[in-house]
């Protein structure tokens, strides 16, 4: 699970492949859904904790407050760390204009989840994932601050975000 790479005196350890990083995170995930785990609110930036880059799509709050809502309001399921999207959900995409059949690939999944490190809650990937992020920044809701992984909304863009991903509660 683990390989070991020496050099001088120190011996430096890291993962053996993606497949056990997976695992682990899996592990993470079921731990922290079972309560067994203790919740840390890091990043110690409010602007990464609120909105940043997870490889090329929306994590931190919002993240999870978009996955959440597309969850509540029926646009996506969730089954066994499966994402798919509903019926709904295609005409929702679509009309906020992203080309939903333009998106889907057979090399790439459609919607994907991935595990929020800092709130520990799932949040969109996938090519959706990334289509939603790119098409925040398009509307000028959002843009990514320089040297950065934060992604910075404008007071606008919240509004407007909020519009469509309401908070469910």
């Amino acid at each position: 699970m683990l390989r070991q790479r020496k050099q001088g005196r120190h011996r430096y350890f890291s993962l053996a492949d993606d497949d056990v990083g997976a695992l682990l995170e899996t592990m993470m995930g079921l731990a922290a859904k079972r309560g067994l785990t203790r919740t840390r609110t890091g990043p110690n930036d409010p602007q990464l904790r609120k909105a940043r880059v997870c490889y090329n799509h929306l994590a931190g709050e919002l993240g999870v407050q978009m996955f959440d809502s597309l969850l509540a309001q029926n646009f996506v399921t969730e089954n066994a760390d499966m994402v798919t999207i509903t019926d709904s959900g295609r005409k929702f995409v679509n009309g906020f204009g992203i080309d939903v059949e333009a998106i889907t690939s057979p090399r790439r999944p459609l919607c994907k989840s991935c595990l929020d490190w800092s709130a520990r809650r799932t949040h969109l990937a996938g090519s959706l994932g990334t289509a939603l992020l790119d098409h925040f920044y398009k509307l000028g809701w959002a843009e990514r601050q320089d040297g950065s992984r934060a992604v910075l909304f404008t007071k606008m863009g919240e509004q407007q975000f909020s519009k469509h991903f309401p908070v469910q509660g």
